[in-house]
């Protein structure tokens, strides 16, 4: 007996398939969290057929997504995010810059930038130029510089928030 069953997935599983895709999974993973979370109900021709219109419709989306991931990625390639925090004279950051940082400043500059899309392997601690990758799908990466500079005390009768 096989400890494996089709599944027809009713909405997109990562690293799983899409929706209306007829995926082969374990008896127990199905049973246990696809079929009670309704992410995915037994393959039959009826529930096949029945879902082929919506499969269509966001195989369509999907594509419009990437295209629109493509086209932020080559706006934003080569561009520069420059972000001001403490130091110390040595260039060592009271803190760290953090990938919400850079996200939010390509975002000042017009940048079609979310926070997840920034990718460090770790945090920025020192001041200077970095270059730091940027991946908007898993075959859609660009590498943009980060220029850390040391936040100039500021006079406390001005207040820039």
């Amino acid at each position: 007996m096989s400890n494996r069953m089709k599944v027809l997935l009713c909405e997109d599983v990562e690293k799983l398939g899409w929706l209306g895709d007829v995926v082969e999974v374990s008896i127990g993973y199905a049973r246990n969290y696809l079929l009670p979370q309704g992410i995915g109900k037994v393959a039959t021709e009826a529930s096949v057929r029945a879902i082929a219109e919506e499969k269509a419709k966001r195989a369509e989306q999907r594509i419009q997504d990437g295209k629109r991931l493509e086209n932020a990625a080559k706006a934003v390639e080569g561009a520069e995010a420059v972000v001001a925090a403490k130091a110390n004279e040595q260039g060592h950051l009271f803190g760290s810059v953090t990938e919400r940082q850079i996200a939010a400043n390509l975002r000042e500059q017009g940048f079609e930038v979310a926070d997840e899309v920034v990718q460090l392997s770790e945090h920025i601690k020192q001041v200077g130029t970095h270059a730091v990758t940027l991946k908007f799908a898993d075959d859609v990466t660009v590498t943009v510089n980060v220029v850390v500079v040391p936040e100039q005390e500021s006079a406390p009768e001005t207040d820039e928030s």
